[in-house]
């Protein structure tokens, strides 16, 4: 019996040459430090919220009148652009880097002078908070917001702040926190952000996502729309796409993104490209459907008159191509914000 027992070899109590070898090769893991805002003055953090909106999100226009002095409560006044609206949507942006968090107090002082201001009243209201934010303090702050008439309200504290940072504009943080000032003078901010290279593949992702930051690729298709906006829209993101050169349907250039060439991952230009094929098979379904007489002129006596008629089944095959459009995009990049499918 004793010959048919199996020996037990004794454990390794010290490690072999090639774990040593490999523990003495191999890289350290990268520490991500929090940032403390709170070491920043008032000045400095507006500087940063204004060159990340500068850098991740689309506005028409942009003014820092935090760093002006007397800002009436607005911090950052911003028109984002849509698509036959010259007005715009307005938001304003309020900054509030304070260790303890946001007041409901700071929040009611920042709504008042607000309202008295000469821009008016604005769509949205963006609060962006070094510290934390309680859940309670928010509710109220909402409460009171839409209590004055702005429906649209939503707050960053730091850590939600400096994750968007992290994830959509980390050159931007790079630089900020290697200790080199930005400008003081919101025209050589903007021009010192647009400089800035994408650091990898995700940030240039972020960059190109905003093109479909357009009521074009969001609004319902419905049966009484202005088409012709529309495909001026398709081909001004196919453009963008082929180029880099970001037009406004007016033609004016918004910015200049990364193409598909720019990506290092091979697997993302083939998916960029395949959105592209994407976009040029929508502007054909609308082509084909002009053609179909399925969208036509609305009728009137205007000739100038924007508005088109679509048919029900017109309406459909342009939304569900459009749909494939975000969809594959939302594959290729999984942080896109826009969902396909939501707007049908």
């Amino acid at each position: 019996m004793a010959k048919d027992r199996k020996t037990l070899k004794p454990m390794r109590t010290t490690p072999s040459k090639k774990t040593l070898k490999a523990k003495r090769t191999a890289k350290p893991k990268r520490t991500v430090h929090a940032i403390h805002f709170e070491d920043l003055d008032g000045r400095t953090f507006e500087r940063l919220v204004y060159a990340y909106h500068v850098r991740v999100e689309t506005f028409r226009s942009l003014e820092w009148y935090g760093q002006r002095g007397k800002d009436k409560g607005r911090d950052i006044w911003g028109v984002r652009l849509i698509d036959g609206h010259p007005d715009g949507s307005t938001v304003c942006i309020l900054c509030a880097n304070h260790f303890d968090g946001l007041t409901l107090k700071k929040f009611k002082g920042d709504i008042d002078a607000l309202l008295t201001a000469p821009t008016g009243k604005p769509d949205e209201i963006r609060v962006i908070c070094g510290g934390p934010i309680r859940a309670s303090v928010r509710d109220k702050c909402r409460a009171y917001a839409q209590e004055k008439g702005i429906y649209r309200c939503e707050f960053w504290a730091g850590v939600e702040f400096e994750e968007r940072i992290r994830s959509k504009a980390e050159s931007l943080l790079r630089r900020f926190l290697d200790g080199e000032a930005f400008p003081d003078d919101p025209r050589d901010l903007v021009q010192a952000v647009s400089k800035l290279k994408p650091l990898d593949d995700r940030e240039r992702m972020t960059q190109i996502a905003r093109i479909f930051d357009r009521p074009a690729f969001q609004t319902p298709i419905t049966m009484e729309s202005s088409l012709p906006d529309f495909k001026k829209a398709v081909t001004d993101t196919i453009e963008a796409l082929k180029t880099g050169l970001w037009r406004t349907r007016d033609g004016l250039l918004i910015d200049r993104i990364p193409t598909k060439h720019d990506l290092s991952d091979r697997a993302l230009s083939r998916g960029l490209a395949e959105v592209e094929a994407g976009l040029v098979r929508l502007r054909a379904t609308y082509d084909e459907l002009v053609r179909q007489k399925e969208i036509g002129p609305c009728g009137c006596a205007d000739v100038r008159c924007p508005v088109f008629l679509v048919s029900p089944s017109g309406a459909q095959r342009l939304t569900e191509a459009r749909n494939a459009v975000l969809r594959r995009f939302a594959q290729v990049y999984p942080d896109f914000e826009v969902h396909p499918g939501a707007y049908c």
